[in-house]
């Protein structure tokens, strides 16, 4: 599932049908398990087993594409940005020699299903989450539940443990006295 933007960053077909898309002739299909979502989000699962929240994930993951708490396998280096930002020059050029773009896609309804297409995305997403949640708070395991992959990479270290202390009162903190600049504006 794409936004136009995506879309038209995606490939050279892409970029070339964005005019289209603005005019509102080529559309992003919304799957049927997101517009679930959009329904009802918090909806409770019928089953209360591990295997039903998987039944009801997967989808979600194919419609959505892998969730925050995998680790990414395509590493973007320079030459696949580079690509992407030539197709989106391409795109907006394409979409350039349209006059008046913003009207267009206001009247042609482009702009309204941009905005139905990320509220799929996003209720797909809060769906997907609220369902890992229960399968957390059931015990279940990884792929209705957080995976806590990369939770565990940026945990920092153990801190040391604290030295004992002495029976020595800590004494009281000292007053600040009058600030000297450490560097002064004017000679004296």
């Amino acid at each position: 599932m794409q936004t136009t933007a995506q879309a038209n960053r995606e490939n050279l077909q892409g970029a070339v049908q964005a005019p289209l898309r603005d005019l509102n002739m080529v559309r992003t299909k919304i799957p049927p398990v997101l517009l679930d979502a959009m329904a009802d989000p918090y909806r409770r699962p019928p089953g209360r087993r591990c295997a039903d929240l998987v039944a009801l994930i997967r989808p979600l993951n194919a419609a959505l594409g892998a969730d925050l708490d995998v680790p990414s396998v395509d590493q973007d280096d320079l030459l696949v940005k580079g690509r992407e930002t030539t197709l989106s020059v391409m795109a907006t050029a394409a979409s350039s020699a349209l006059p008046f773009r913003g009207w267009v896609r206001q009247l042609s309804g482009a702009e309204q299903h941009d905005r139905e297409v990320q509220a799929a995305i996003t209720a797909g997403a809060v769906r997907r989450a609220y369902l890992k949640g229960l399968g957390e708070s059931r015990g279940c395991t990884p792929p209705a539940t957080p995976s806590h992959v990369l939770t565990a990479r940026r945990q920092p270290a153990a801190a040391a443990p604290a030295r004992p202390t002495s029976n020595r009162p800590t004494p009281p903190p000292k007053k600040p006295g009058p600030f000297k600049p450490r560097y002064p504006a004017r000679p004296n």
